[in-house]
């Protein structure tokens, strides 16, 4: 891409015809509000997409996706350009607390043998790698138990860092030392400032793309538990609705949701019961 090109996409602002045509297609695909309060946001993110593309301006862009065909070859770029991918490990402790001390004793005492967990938005494995840390802790090697983790996103780009394992010390510092010492690898050199998930713990956990907007959920034999947190916050109240109803489809009579502590199912009529803050059992 030339000189030219590249200071054209920098200094091009989007048009509000631009943004909300782009907006309308985020929205029906992914479910993801973009009010104008967003434009600026959205036109920083995307400029490195005109620049990754070699197009010169977000007219242009636009015109490349919606009059030209673009959008098939585009939209999952476009969307791993504009979702919002932050996570920690052991994020809302709470839940995890939870899940080792009331769901998964009281999943056990049903005899079951093989747990099945669904992190619906891994984002980039923090919180999946924390699910795996609490089963393996769990079962204890236990031959008679079992589990298995299906992790799932939306955007490829974090998809392609939850599968590797590999993140800065820093961002396992809320892991409990314990865990830490059994899950977690440190390099041999002491300079480098990355760990890496232990292989035995990423052997558990599955990674695929999903979109919660799709009409049903291609995720095999319902689940146990089922961790949906912090993303219904970008969907309108009708969205939230119909991936809740969708979610709750796929657990199993007894099973478990958990939420977003910034999250509700207020209002909607769901087949679950409040066990504990913004966790849920299947009725």
């Amino acid at each position: 891409m030339s000189a030219v090109a590249t200071v054209a996409c920098v200094e091009d602002h989007i048009s509000k015809r631009n943004f909300d045509q782009l907006a309308r297609f985020i929205y029906d695909y992914s479910g993801i509000k973009m009010p104008p309060t967003k434009m600026t946001m959205l036109e920083g993110r995307l400029r490195r997409r005109l620049r990754a593309t070699g197009i010169s301006s977000f007219d242009d862009y636009c015109d490349y996706l919606f009059k030209h065909d673009g959008l098939e070859q585009e939209k999952v770029f476009l969307i791993d350009a504009v979702t919002t991918n932050k996570t920690d490990f052991f994020r809302e402790p709470n839940h995890f607390n939870y899940l080792r001390d009331h769901a998964l004793p009281k999943l056990a005492a049903r005899d079951l043998r093989r747990f099945r967990i669904w992190s619906s938005a891994c984002s980039t494995g923090a919180e999946p790698y924390t699910i795996s840390m609490v089963l393996d802790d769990f079962t204890g090697g236990n031959p008679q138990q079992d589990y298995a983790i299906l992790a799932t996103d939306l955007s490829t780009d974090v998809l392609q860092t939850a599968r590797r394992g590999i993140y800065s010390a820093d961002m396992v510092a809320p892991v409990p030392p314990e865990l830490r010492e059994r899950y977690v690898m440190t390099p041999l050199d002491a300079h480098r400032r990355e760990v890496r998930i232990h292989p035995a713990l990423r052997s558990k956990v599955g990674f695929a793309r999903l979109n919660l907007m799709d009409p049903s959920y291609g995720i095999g034999d319902p689940m146990h538990i089922i961790f949906c947190r912090n993303v219904l916050i970008y969907f309108d109240k009708p969205t939230q609705h119909r991936v809740l109803s969708r979610l709750i489809d796929c657990l199993v009579p007894g099973g478990y949701l958990f939420i977003g502590h910034s999250e509700t199912v207020s209002g909607f009529d769901l087949p679950i019961r409040q066990v504990a803050n913004t966790v849920f059992e299947k009725v």
